[in-house]
């Protein structure tokens, strides 16, 4: 049977969820098959509840590995008929089919917020035991003095141990802020000796969004976008004239007004298209009051939603202040914050030494992506991103920092990436934006830039001038130390990106040229494709280095290269020139890296199916099980590489720049939020590796690097 952890709040509004999530995130890195399970939903229909969806999406689980057993209503009824067996009885029954498709299922018990918390608890801790679930303990302190959170902590500790159930951890959720270090230090470990984990109350995870209020308050939407995930950061009621209620409104601001205010909704409109005064993040027409025709059309510009309330503004503006926010109404930023603060607060690695966990054997694409993560923040670098004005970048830049991921800066004028980030409602609390037209860094950035192409002609006035460039500034900051490494493209060419890198960043010592991969990620494992970007026809010298970068890029993301030289032909069964091209770059890896794996030229289905190899080289230590396929050329590599993509359902992270100095990555200018993410992830994690100091002499003449093409943009 899979290994339970009940995770039971001890007082009401403890968070728990939080801790549900913190878990489910950490134990999916660690466990081949892990599950969710929810004994009692508050809602009418065990199906839809939504933590259980959370998890669901968040951890690709499907309906045997989370789901729900009772509703409270139920679970009401049989307690009240006497029948507490039958409430455990189900709940076993559950787990146990649960049981037969996962190593290890995370419980959340009830949340206390019944008429009798003690019968609650008392179901809690008899659930766990029934499902032989080792406790981890969440202790709400929010209202709380540092020596009442350390007193509920051992009136928790004694409790669970009365009902004779086996306590994991103990964990202090929505502590005071200014409280956190103090509990810490004051709260003693169990018998163990195991720490106590003590997790402040975050204002990101605290904050309603519009559609939680939305949702709350039944409203229906009547104007304006209709984007849901905006922070609520305060409440004003429009009760006053324009002139002072524009004095009081702020960013963040969800503003309620009667619908016959067309005063004060043409000058909320009107201070969101203004770079100088807040943006709202929504506004609520109270009293079944609709505007005149012609304001509705000026409100369906809005760049945040209008709602309407039949109800008048005082009962409505009550309504809202009682709205309470949730981790699993699934907002990614909410998510991403919760997470962010898990990672700080709790070492994963005594948790998990606590579990006895077997070690995973397959490597999904979800737990690989969650890993790049966590080696991203194990040792956190800095990432400058240039295209501060495309809404994708700031957004995927408010989630990097609420994950605490890495360092990060946006190049752009300060007022109009700020503008971006208001209309789209994205909070860029903590994250740096520099302007190169007005950075103190220019003069020096472009000295240094004169000093490196003299050569070709430039003076200091022309090095000026390129320092304007966002590519060229921030790849400079990555040269000269200022930040660790630059991800760009979203919105610019793969020239346009890599350019700057291939003339003053250069390439390693013994690579000529820089190359890409893509980290495609299989059902069941990862396999490394190079190179599927930039260059279009590698002679035989060029193919080898990118095989031996293919080879350490694998390496460097946890998958242990096997390298597969691919061609239309395997082993000696084939000639021409672009076998022999194969053929030849195939003994030149192996002249510089005796060590590898490497076998070549061979044809795609001998590298991958053990049965094929077996018949085309038998014997071979890479046919049949190989990892990185290194492509003859970029027009096979692309559609491959698609292809794949497509047919199989593979995710494709990439592409990943190697062979630089220092590490600078190409976005597809079709790039998601969470192609963003992965790739800043990647770069962090490059450059965690790179020791290579800035003052090192380049290991390619100026000549080799700018010939170099830059050809796909992927």
């Amino acid at each position: 049977m899979a290994k339970g952890i009940y995770v039971s709040a001890t007082t009401p509004g403890s968070g728990k969820s939080l801790v549900a999530l913190g878990l489910a995130d950490t134990l999916h890195r660690h466990a081949d098959r892990i599950g969710f399970f929810k004994p009692v939903v508050n809602g009418s229909d065990v199906a839809s509840d939504p933590m259980v969806a959370l998890m669901k999406a968040r951890f690709d689980l499907d309906d045997d590995r989370c789901r729900g057993a009772l509703t409270f209503a139920e679970v009401r009824g049989l307690l009240a008929e006497g029948k507490r067996e039958e409430i455990d009885s189900r709940c076993v029954e559950i787990f146990a089919e649960m049981s037969r498709h996962c190593d290890v299922v995370i419980v959340e018990g009830t949340d206390l917020t019944g008429q009798d918390a003690a019968v609650e608890f008392d179901l809690n801790a008899r659930l766990a035991n029934n499902l032989a679930a080792p406790v981890v303990a969440v202790v709400g302190a929010k209202g709380l003095t540092v020596a009442e959170a350390v007193d509920a902590v051992e009136v928790a500790r004694k409790e669970l141990l009365a009902e004779r159930c086996a306590l994991l951890a103990i964990m202090v959720n929505r502590a005071e802020p200014a409280a956190v270090d103090a509990i810490a230090a004051a709260v003693r470990p169990g018998s163990s000796g195991r720490p106590v984990y003590v997790l402040p109350e975050l204002e990101d995870i605290a904050r309603p969004t519009t559609g939680e209020v939305a949702a709350a308050l039944g409203l229906g939407q009547v104007a304006g976008l209709p984007d849901l995930e905006r922070d609520v950061h305060s409440i004003k009621v429009a009760a006053m004239s324009v002139a002072n209620f524009l004095h009081v409104l702020d960013d963040g601001a969800l503003v309620i007004v009667p619908g016959d205010r067309a005063d004060v909704l043409v000058a909320c409109l009107a201070s969101s298209f203004s770079p100088e005064f807040p943006v709202p993040s929504a506004l609520i027409l109270t009293g079944g009051l609709a505007p005149e025709a012609n304001i509705y059309s000026l409100l369906a510009q809005a760049p945040f939603p209008v709602f309407a309330a039949r109800d008048d503004t005082y009962v409505t503006a009550k309504r809202v202040s009682e709205v309470r926010s949730e981790i699993w109404s699934g907002h990614r930023r909410k998510v991403a914050s919760a997470l962010g603060l898990w990672s700080k607060r709790v070492d994963e690695a005594e948790l998990i030494e606590r579990l006895h966990l077997p070690r995973p054997e397959r490597m999904t694409p979800l737990r690989f992506l969650h890993e790049l993560i966590e080696r991203a923040r194990s040792q956190r670098r800095h990432i400058v991103l240039p295209e501060g004005k495309d809404a994708r970048i700031l957004r995927a830049a408010e989630i990097l920092h609420r994950r605490d991921v890495c360092g990060l800066t946006v190049l752009g004028r300060e007022s109009e990436v700020r503008e971006v980030a208001s209309t789209q409602g994205i909070d860029l609390t903590g994250i740096d934006i520099i302007d190169p037209a007005t950075s103190e860094l220019r003069e020096r950035f472009a000295q240094e830039y004169a000093k490196l192409r003299a050569h070709k002609g430039v003076d200091l006035a022309k090095a000026q001038e390129v320092m304007l460039d966002g590519s060229y500034f921030g790849t400079m900051m990555v040269q000269l130390g200022v930040v660790d490494g630059m991800v760009s493209g979203a919105a610019h060419t793969t020239a346009h990106t890599i350019r700057p890198a291939l003339e003053f960043v250069k390439t390693r010592e013994g690579v000529k040229i820089v190359s890409s991969v893509f980290l495609m990620l299989m059902p069941d494992r990862v396999l490394v494709y190079g190179d599927c970007a930039v260059n279009p026809d590698p002679n035989d010298e060029q193919l080898a280095d990118i095989a031996l970068a293919s080879a350490e890029t694998a390496a460097q993301f946890g998958v242990e290269p096997r390298v597969a030289m691919l061609s239309y032909s395997t082993g000696g069964s084939g000639t021409g020139e672009a076998v022999d091209k194969v053929r030849q770059a195939t003994e030149l890896v192996r002249s510089r890296r005796r060590d590898l794996p490497v076998e070549g030229p061979i044809q795609y289905d001998a590298a991958v199916d053990a049965a094929i190899a077996e018949s085309k080289m038998p014997g071979s230590s890479v046919a049949g099980q190989a990892t990185v396929f290194v492509f003859p050329d970029l027009n096979t590599g692309n559609n491959t590489y698609k292809a794949v993509q497509q047919s199989s359902g593979a995710v494709a992270v990439g592409p990943v720049l190697q062979g630089l100095r220092k590490p600078v990555n190409d976005l597809s200018r079709g790039c998601t939020v969470e192609d963003i993410v992965n790739t800043v992830a990647i770069t962090a994690i490059q450059a965690q590796s790179t020791e290579i100091q800035s003052t090192d002499i380049p290991s390619a003449t100026p000549s080799s690097v700018e010939n170099q093409p830059t050809e796909a943009k992927a």
